[in-house]
């Protein structure tokens, strides 16, 4: 055969091959993403400041990864089904936040990759044999916010000089370590607390704040969970009518109208959690997928 012939044969294949690889379809990375706050038709700040750190490492929703959303809407009975969902779509990456959500993931999978943004001590709760060697198939960022009780306590007593007693707001399914640690903080500050327990879906607000009254609260602490998340701007509003400064352990707090917060940064931390998918994603296994940050303790 001739030689130009075989060289131009030769030629066409290549670019056949070529372009044959090019049409090929390429894999779509699925990420599921189980939120604790917000609904589909508004889903926070939290979950935007997540699709922002996607955005900032080139991902692109539709394009190049796919994002399956689930939202708890303070209705914890939820979990086990929304869990249970993606695990059955095989996503993955699973990123959730939620304690119990957390625990249930754990449960329901050993395989696929979990990344967790939580303000519980992981260690303490059971989620990890420790900090440095979680092991298994979970890792994630945790801020620790309710380390920080002692100081929340600490300047409302300088906002309020003559405060005595605090109420503290808290869901009765969020495990009760929040109202706990307040609890062992207050002893030394001469300060008595005043639980105001409510039951979800659909919390007592009123009732609590009843209870705050009557108990002549000085001031309000309202502890973060999957029930209360959703009612921020009614307890706001409530705190203000009953003329009860407010503190928070979350800025979203400040934003829906409360007084003040000392935590940290939750925008961020969510920011940062696109940093963990990425690196899963690219082959990096769960107990070795760390990150430092000044603000949080990385996994």
């Amino acid at each position: 055969m001739n030689k130009k012939i075989v060289w131009l044969v030769t030629l066409l294949f290549l670019v056949s091959a070529t372009f044959a690889e090019a049409q090929q379809p390429k894999k779509i990375s699925r990420i599921g993403y189980l939120s604790a706050t917000g609904d589909a038709n508004n889903p926070g700040p939290q979950v935007e400041a997540f699709r922002q750190g996607l955005r900032d490492l080139g991902y692109v929703e539709g394009k190049n990864i796919s994002v399956e959303y689930g939202y708890l809407e303070g209705k914890l009975d939820r979990i086990p089904a929304l869990i249970a969902e993606l695990v059955q779509l095989k996503v993955d990456v699973i990123v959730v936040t939620a304690l119990m959500a957390i625990r249930a993931a754990k449960q329901a999978t050993k395989t696929i990759p979990i990344v967790m943004v939580t303000t519980q001590d992981p260690v303490a709760t059971g989620l990890v044999d420790s900090l440095a060697r979680p092991g298994g198939n979970l890792t994630g960022l945790t801020r620790l916010t309710h380390d920080l009780s002692r100081k929340r306590l600490e300047l409302l007593k300088e906002v309020i000089p003559g405060m005595s007693r605090v109420g503290v707001l808290w869901d009765a399914a969020a495990s009760g370590l929040g109202f706990k640690e307040y609890e062992a903080a207050v002893h030394a500050l001469k300060i008595q607390l005043h639980s105001l327990e409510v039951r979800g879906p659909n919390p007592d607000l009123e009732g609590a704040f009843q209870a705050a009254a009557k108990g002549r609260a000085n001031a309000l602490i309202t502890v973060r969970g999957t029930v209360l998340n959703r009612y921020l701007k009614r307890i706001a509003e409530l705190a203000i009518n009953n003329r009860l400064p407010s503190m928070s352990d979350t800025v979203i707090w400040v934003e829906a109208g409360g007084l003040m917060s000392y935590a940290a940064n939750d925008v961020d931390s969510f920011r940062r959690a696109a940093v963990y998918v990425d690196k899963i994603l690219k082959g990096t296994k769960p107990p070795t997928c760390r990150s430092s940050s000044r603000r949080s303790l990385s996994l």
